[in-house]
């Protein structure tokens, strides 16, 4: 598209077949899904002066949350407020907050960067991002090929430096083995890491007065999960799980502060604090003004407008409501928890629609932040709502 901050470049003449074997021996695995492709043969390249922008964005805005969560820790009126199940309310209470800026060590940004080059920010996924795999192996390795500049390469090292100062003995996921994605990516982290951690399945854990064993009957003492930790509300073994982590027993990472970071009902009081005058500086508040979409925990819009389940994934539980108020577009694939959770309303901003060589697609843009530091790209095409059928893409910079 002309004048716009991303350019499309044509994809190769290559067998994708021999590309999908090639990327499988290095990790990623899930190029297809069945008979679907989910990665695209194609790159999108970012300006630079959109790139620094970005990544500058992303940094105020890790601050500014990180911020929020110290003022919001402790008081159990906003952690209502934010949708926080009242059976993590101990744990979140008892548990130090860590440092300064690396309440998570491992998280990921959506935003909608439009051709203009204007930012907004969606959303942060705080504490089980997927994508690593995709953002830091597969889009250095695609945007070499091309001669592309890729932020990319600095996930790998710090990995290494968060996961070195949190040492977990293990790392676990649901269906470990069997969830492709899931298993690579804990898979990816651990060999990152440089540390010697076992992977295991969440579904094979047991925990006994707060001790939490593997399916050997190892102890584990300190565990990364990609297990979202508002699911301990719902799931068998969740108020054990919690008791465990409360008493010492098990020391979890991303921590367990980084729930108050995943829900979205965080922006919402993010804006409310800046309607009311409270809390942040004028840089702050200028940061907030700029990136930040409008978003409260009631429908105040009359139109133009998203809904969203506070602790949704993948796109579940998101209607898209157009300036006559009326429901636009819903999504239908993925799960939808807005019957479980709070719901946050947001003022909408469409994704850019690129042209690629699968069609027309909208193009969601990621910004990994790993141990405090914007680090990575992750580009997602798909629909309007980016749910669990979306494509990956990957995205680099000129």
């Amino acid at each position: 598209m002309t004048g716009s901050v991303f350019e499309v470049l044509e994809p190769g003449r290559h067998n994708r077949q021999d590309r999908v074997k090639e990327l499988g021996e290095m990790g990623f695995t899930w190029a297809n899904l069945e008979d679907e492709e989910y990665w695209l043969d194609q790159l999108v390249v970012m300006n630079r002066t959109t790139y620094e922008e970005l990544e500058e964005a992303s940094a105020r805005l890790w601050r500014i949350l990180d911020r929020t969560v110290r003022y919001v820790h402790g008081n159990r009126v906003l952690y209502e407020l934010i949708g926080i199940p009242p059976i993590l309310w101990d744990m979140l209470d008892i548990c130090p907050l860590p440092d300064e800026n690396v309440i998570s060590r491992y998280a990921r940004f959506d935003f909608a960067v439009a051709h203009d080059g204007s930012i907004k920010l969606y959303e942060l996924n705080a504490d089980t991002p997927t994508g690593y795999v995709e953002a830091s192996i597969v889009t250095p390795w695609m945007c070499r090929e091309a001669g592309i500049d890729s932020p990319n390469v600095r996930m790998k090292d710090l990995v290494a430096a968060a996961w070195g100062v949190e040492r977990p003995d293990t790392a676990a996921c649901v269906a470990y083995g069997e969830h492709l994605e899931d298993s690579g990516t804990i898979d990816a982290l651990v060999r990152h890491s440089g540390l010697d951690i076992r992977c295991v399945d969440c579904l094979e854990l047991s925990i006994d007065e707060g001790i939490v064993k593997d399916g050997s009957g190892r102890e584990i003492k300190r565990m990364f999960a990609l297990y979202p930790k508002e699911w301990m509300a719902v799931d068998d073994g969740g108020d054990a799980l919690s008791f465990s982590i409360e008493t010492g027993k098990l020391t979890l990472f991303n921590s367990p502060h980084s729930i108050l970071l995943q829900s979205k009902g965080l922006i919402a009081a993010v804006w409310g604090l800046f309607e009311l005058g409270l809390l942040y500086t004028e840089e702050e508040r200028q940061t907030i003004e700029k990136y930040i979409l409008p978003t409260y925990n009631k429908p105040v819009f009359s139109g133009n407008y998203v809904s969203k389940s506070m602790f949704g994934r993948e796109g579940g539980s998101v209607q898209m409501f157009g300036s006559d108020g009326e429901l636009e577009i819903k999504d239908e694939d993925g799960f939808d928890t807005s019957g479980m959770f709070p719901s946050v309303y947001q003022m909408r901003a469409n994704l850019p629609e690129i042209a690629t060589a699968a069609g027309s697609r909208r193009l969601l843009t990621g910004m990994f932040v790993i141990n405090g530091e914007p680090c990575g790209l992750l580009g997602r095409a798909g629909g309007l709502i980016t749910g669990n059928t979306s494509q990956f893409i990957a995205i680099g910079v000129r």
